[in-house]
């Protein structure tokens, strides 16, 4: 499956990135290289993360950094359209 972000989640991932850039380049690093390997694994299992409470939502959790990636399941492309830290309020689809 083909994987796309939508203009949100590439703009999440690059506050997340210049957010922890500023503090520890290699813990960005660390942290960017995990969210990609869960985009990864939603391309190889795109049903194998928790659906939402959101219609036709998926969410992959980044469990040791505590983000979550959210994606849309299409008939073959994967859309991430938003990545968001676990601790934040509850993201209802807005």
């Amino acid at each position: 499956m083909k994987v796309r972000y939508s203009a949100r989640a590439a703009a999440d991932l690059a506050t997340i990135h210049q957010y922890l850039s500023e503090r520890s380049p290699t813990g960005a690093a660390k942290v960017m290289a995990a969210i990609l390997a869960a985009v990864e694994f939603v391309r190889r299992h795109p049903h194998g993360a928790e659906k939402t409470n959101i219609p036709g939502v998926q969410g992959k959790v980044v469990k040791k950094y505590r983000f979550k990636v959210f994606y849309r399941v299409g008939d073959d492309l994967i859309e991430i359209v938003h990545v968001r830290h676990t601790s934040r309020r509850a993201w209802q689809g807005e």
